[in-house]
């Protein structure tokens, strides 16, 4: 098997040039091959014959054809080659080309060297280029050197044997309601179960060019396992056992576990309560209360213009009265039975059977659930999606629904973009100053005062710009699953959504002007557009 080739050769007639039939499979040789291979060598010849002459050989069907494409008697040629190195220099690809018929072939050990003058310094595969010298086939890509390639290290990570799943769902009942008394929101453990193991990071190792340049792999991530009191860490700090019977939370990647402080009710008989673990309320939370939890807070009665504040989640299984002033604030998600005159703020999802007249802002999504399952009045926020049965009344309350990223989240984004590929670019101007410097020292070279205070700023600079790097990428990781989230920003309504109603969508808003029935509101070019469930 082989491409397509040619050879020149000299006679007292003139040159010629014999071409050679590609077998089955192959690439046939190439016009401009050959015309870029004669005037490399400075063989004048006529680009047309060369056509004619591959057309010739295969119509022809014959293994070989016969050209002449001068009168000109010159010295023979010998063996040659061209050398291509790929974009990422990790492999090198030498394409051959036979000598004049009487010219002089190379050998494997010439060529080699050539490589070497070349700076080629790592790689070189010798088996290959001496079985191509035992065998030729010409015009046809050989690969003669080749790096090693970079071997990616990776990221510490902990591994959690308990519930971490922050977007756990309640049970619904055969009638579409949410069965309060079953949401299953806190995980229990035994004392000397293991509840983390810590995968520590793995590093890369250098891959190298063929011009004997370093490879470097990517920086890993280190990681510790965060944990609160009652908890107990192995010596090597891989692995963290329950140090009692009690519930388990992760909250920011921080494990606690406490005794769930649990009360029949919270108001003149209790005060306000803080508590660093989770809290189980049995019956109500009165009037003018407050429950601060540093994990999550279950009510099994009512909320009356109480404030609810937890690290975790907050569960209401009798619905809030917020009484204009009953405010709640989850770091994950809140589900309470209905919303009435309260303010509301979760950091995930929100799910209710219904919402009267509250301000609600969700992470995530807002879902309102239920025979009713209605949102009636005041301001209804998420990121991603809004689900009702009914928006709005026939009384035209004012009710305002918005989904999608806030426009400030979309021009910080682009801050931290442009701060890193600017900052990038003065760290790479600085390392060469910065490593020759270095170089230097490390030789035994003297400095004046100011060469070494002159250094020290720019160490100083160099290490600041690294740290401000570091903390934008991570601040831009973390604004990325926030951004991508929200292009596909919806609101849904499963029932009916009333006139006077307001969807706003990022930047773009509409007012509801006729009663719509199943229907779903998405931003399209800029607009708020309406289109079937």
């Amino acid at each position: 098997m082989s491409n397509g080739f040619f050879q020149v050769g000299f006679t007292p007639g003139g040159t010629i040039l014999k071409l050679f039939r590609a077998t089955e499979g192959d690439t046939e040789i190439s016009a401009k091959e050959i015309s870029d291979f004669l005037s490399s060598k400075h063989i004048l010849c006529n680009a047309s014959a060369i056509s004619q002459g591959i057309a010739a050989m295969l119509s022809s069907g014959k293994p070989d054809h016969m050209v002449l494409i001068n009168k000109d008697y010159l010295s023979e040629i010998e063996e040659s080659y061209t050398l291509r190195a790929t974009s990422d220099k990790m492999s090198l690809i030498a394409r051959f080309y036979p000598p004049s018929m009487k010219g002089r072939r190379l050998n494997a050990d010439e060529f080699i060297n050539d490589l070497t003058v070349k700076g080629v310094k790592f790689g070189i595969d010798e088996d290959a280029i001496r079985a191509f010298f035992a065998k030729p086939v010409y015009c046809t890509d050989v690969v003669v050197a080749k790096g090693r390639e970079v071997v990616q290290g990776k990221h510490a990570f902990v591994e959690y044997f308990f519930e971490t799943d922050l977007s756990q769902k309640p049970t619904l009942k055969e009638d579409g309601s949410v069965d309060f008394f079953a949401l299953n929101t806190f995980t229990q453990c035994k004392k000397g179960d293991i509840l983390a193991r810590l995968h520590k990071e793995v590093q890369g190792k250098n891959g190298m060019t063929i011009f004997g340049e370093p490879v470097l792999p990517l920086a890993v991530k280190r990681k510790a396992l965060k944990y609160g009191r009652n908890l107990v860490c192995s010596e090597d700090g891989l692995v963290l056992s329950a140090g009692v019977d009690g519930q388990v939370s992760l909250v920011d990647e921080k494990v606690f576990l406490t005794d769930v402080m649990e009360l029949d009710n919270v108001g003149p008989s209790t005060g306000n309560i803080d508590f660093e673990g989770n809290i189980r309320v049995l019956g109500n939370v009165s009037e003018n209360f407050s429950i601060k939890a540093g994990g999550n807070v279950e009510v099994r009665g009512v909320v009356e213009g109480a404030s609810i504040e937890a690290g975790g989640s907050i569960t209401i299984a009798r619905g809030m009265k917020g009484m204009g002033k009953g405010v709640l604030h989850a770091e994950n998600n809140i589900i309470a039975k209905f919303f009435e005159n309260a303010e509301v703020h979760s950091k995930g999802y929100v799910e209710t059977e219904s919402i009267l007249h509250s301000q609600v802002f969700a992470g995530t999504e807002v879902i309102v659930t239920g025979k009713h399952g209605f949102i009636t009045g005041g301001r209804v926020v998420a990121t991603n999606l809004v689900r009702a049965k009914t928006i709005g009344t026939d009384m035209g309350a004012n009710t305002v629904i918005e989904v999608g990223a806030d426009p400030k989240i979309k021009a910080r984004y682009q801050e931290l973009q442009k701060n890193i590929a600017n900052t990038g670019k003065m760290i790479e101007t600085a390392r060469p100053q910065i490593e020759n410097f270095m170089k230097k020292m490390k030789s035994g070279a003297t400095f004046s005062l100011d060469q070494k205070m002159y250094f020290q700023t720019m160490l100083t600079e160099d290490k600041k710009r690294k740290a401000d790097m570091q903390a934008w990428t991570e601040e831009l990781d973390s604004m990325q699953d926030i951004l991508e989230s929200t292009t596909e920003a919806l609101v849904e309504v499963t029932g009916d959504i009333f006139v006077g109603a307001k969807i706003v969508i990022s930047d773009a808003s509409m007012i509801v002007k006729n009663t719509m029935t199943y229907c779903r509101f998405k931003k399209v070019n800029g607009e708020v557009r309406m289109s079937a469930l």
